[in-house]
């Protein structure tokens, strides 16, 4: 038996309208401490922690597919961010909290173009970032990418050099309100909304996002340690003598 099945506090009986989500748990009863480990969470829950929890056994899927339901009228709603969960405002209500809303930096123009460019093409270069926009990418404007924490660096290309690889994070998904990659606006969506113009060259076409974005392409390698330091993010170790 897990030992975590015995630090589950005792609920009422799990006879209900509601039925069973498995582990001899109402789906009822299994919302409510879903709830609260979100509730009581400072960032996006994660299936992992759900599964590490909650009783074993217990449907993680339908038990967070309920919530969302529950609190899809309310004025907190209960968002998926790839395989996380997070409660925030109602989108119609957001406007209640602009007196204490910190005002961001907006991004330049040649910061939102090298956004969507990670966004769409990730796994992408500063190389291939360049050749897309078809002008020379400043460091500076990268920097703040990844200050904002909507771009990180996920790895090293399999190619003469090793060029660092660059994609999109969870919190772009969440502050776009996106629950996954996928969820990114197509040609028909953008072409609707004045991003395009209406005289596109020939074949033109948005690129399909990866499904998995954490997930390391075959031609890339996972950053080291070693790799951190020449990138200058971790201090040098110091050899004992």
């Amino acid at each position: 038996m897990s030992d975590r099945a015995n630090v589950i506090p005792i609920f009422g009986s799990s006879e209900g309208d509601d039925g069973s989500v498995g582990g001899g748990v109402a789906l009822s009863d299994a919302k409510r401490m879903a709830e609260a480990i979100v509730f009581a969470s400072a960032e996006p829950v994660s299936r992992r922690m759900l599964e590490e929890r909650l009783p074993e056994g217990v449907n993680i899927s339908k038990v967070m597919e309920a919530l969302v339901r529950d609190y899809a009228t309310r004025g907190v709603n209960l968002v998926r961010v790839e395989d996380n969960w997070a409660f925030r405002t109602a989108g119609d209500l957001a406007f209640l909290m602009s007196r204490n809303a910190v005002q961001q930096k907006k991004l330049s123009r040649a910061a939102l173009e090298m956004l969507a460019v990670i966004a769409y093409h990730q796994p992408v270069t500063r190389a291939e970032i360049e050749e897309i926009r078809g002008v020379e990418t400043s460091k500076g404007t990268l920097d703040i990418l990844l200050e904002t924490g909507w771009v990180r660096m996920r790895g090293r290309r399999r190619t003469p050099g090793r060029p660092v690889t660059y994609g999109t994070t969870t919190d772009f998904l969440d502050h776009f309100g996106l629950e996954e990659l996928r969820d990114l606006p197509g040609m028909d969506e953008l072409r609707g909304a004045g991003l395009l113009s209406g005289r596109m060259p020939s074949g033109f076409a948005v690129p399909q996002p990866p499904v998995d974005a954490d997930a390391l392409t075959e031609d890339e390698d996972p950053l080291t340690d070693i790799d951190f330091e020449e990138l200058g993010l971790l201090t040098p170790r110091v050899e004992d003598d």
